[in-house]
């Protein structure tokens, strides 16, 4: 496949060729097109350019950039001085909370060292409190071996009366017969 635009060139050298070859001065195939004799392509483009800046000052474009970028200095700025701000609280809020740490850990350490004081306030009346009870039961076991002493006591003199009271009369029913029995009748009746 051939480039069109390809073939236009090779033509385009073979033609300036075959021209070369017809004259026998070679013909300079490059020539620098210049208008009034004098002003040369990069003149033209100094000219064209020097009407574009014209132009743009003169429709006021360096003051409308100058205006964009001082109101996007103002905005940078107005940021920078919010995120100012805002590191400031942050920096007194980071202060505020350490102070709140700070106090908590105090607190917990009170609270630890309250804690401490009355779990041995409560092991020294616990211990008080045992002592007395021991002292009452002490006392009470002493009242009821006491008591219970009495009780035998009594119960084992109740039977010993019972059992002279037994005794004494099996013996008076051996012994006392009914001559006995007449006789202290006799006895009692000649004393009234």
């Amino acid at each position: 496949m051939s480039n069109p635009a390809s073939e236009a060139v090779d033509t385009r050298l073979d033609n300036a060729a075959e021209l070369q070859g017809m004259t026998e001065h070679p013909v300079d195939t490059h020539v620098a097109p210049v208008a009034f004799g004098f002003i040369g392509p990069g003149a033209w483009v100094s000219l064209a350019m020097l009407a574009f800046i014209a132009i743009l000052i003169w429709k006021g474009v360096p003051k409308l950039v100058a205006g964009s970028l001082d109101s996007r200095i103002n905005a940078i700025r107005e940021q920078l001085d919010d995120a100012r701000t805002l590191r400031a609280e942050a920096e007194a809020l980071r202060g505020e909370y350490a102070a709140k740490i700070a106090n908590a850990e105090r607190d917990a350490a009170a609270m630890l060292d309250h804690a401490r004081r009355e779990a041995g306030e409560i092991m020294e009346r616990a211990q008080a409190d045992t002592a007395a009870m021991i002292v009452r039961r002490e006392r009470m076991a002493h009242e009821k071996i006491a008591s219970a002493e009495r009780n035998a006591v009594d119960a084992l003199r109740a039977q010993a009366a019972k059992a002279s009271a037994a005794a004494a009369g099996n013996l008076i029913a051996e012994r006392y017969d009914a001559r006995a029995d007449r006789a202290g009748v006799d006895h009692a009746i000649a004393a009234i």
